[in-house]
């Protein structure tokens, strides 16, 4: 069974890339970590066409050769991405990605006043492959997805909610919100018209990370100040 949220705007087909040109942010360095906050509306890896070369990870490698990306946040989404300065801290980031033992925290302002002051949301995600890359719920195809969330702040018609990814799904955090009736304000591929209409940029900011050093396996938390 599935359950596609509806989606009253898609990319338009004369979309023109125009990323911002703040310098880089850099929150943390060392020899084997490089810990960035990205600026909103900036692709965190180059696209295929190449007007969409400008990214990120080409970014630092401009002034940090050897630096190599371990993950990445949708383009409208800001806040914190760690890369590795050399092989062995690579294979070891993303073995901690792929088997879930990182931590992350995002801020959203999601509409409505959401009533309850936390809970965890369940609801599988599939590729609405037609019209990819927008995700959909399918209780029968879809991959396992988990977020818990937790009450920040209640702004009058908006909530500021702190969101915490168990896995880390394709547009995970922005269908959820979707689904359960409270969509990220801006949110261009999955709010509502009004929702989509109530700020100038997708409202969703990746405020702190945590990943064991791979030098000592030392818990580290990044953070990286919300900008909304």
């Amino acid at each position: 069974m599935c359950n596609q949220v509806i989606f009253p705007r898609k990319p338009p087909a004369d979309f023109t890339y125009n990323p911002p040109q703040d310098p880089l942010d850099i929150i943390y360095q060392d020899d084997d970590l490089l810990v960035l906050s990205k600026p909103a509306e900036l692709l965190s890896v180059p696209g295929r066409k190449e007007e969409h070369a400008d990214s990120l990870e080409k970014r630092a490698q401009d002034e940090f050769p050897q630096a190599r990306i371990v993950h990445r946040l949708d383009m409208s989404t800001s806040g914190l991405i760690i890369m590795a300065l050399n092989a062995p801290t690579h294979r070891n980031l993303g073995l901690q990605f792929e088997r879930r033992k990182t931590k992350k925290v995002y801020i959203a302002r999601v509409w409505g006043d959401v009533s309850k002051d936390k809970g965890h949301i369940d609801l599988p995600l599939i590729c609405d492959w037609p019209n990819r890359p927008l995700q959909m719920v399918d209780h029968e195809k879809g991959r396992a997805s988990q977020t818990d969330w937790e009450v920040l702040k209640r702004e009058g018609g908006a909530t500021r909610l702190a969101l915490y990814p168990i896995t880390g799904r394709t547009h995970q955090l922005r269908v959820h919100m979707a689904e359960i009736g409270h969509p990220i304000l801006g949110d261009d591929f999955y709010a509502h018209e009004q929702a989509f209409r109530a700020e100038t940029r997708l409202q969703l900011h990746a405020h702190k990370l945590m990943v064991y050093h791979p030098k000592d396996g030392e818990q580290t938390w990044f953070k990286s100040p919300c900008p909304f």
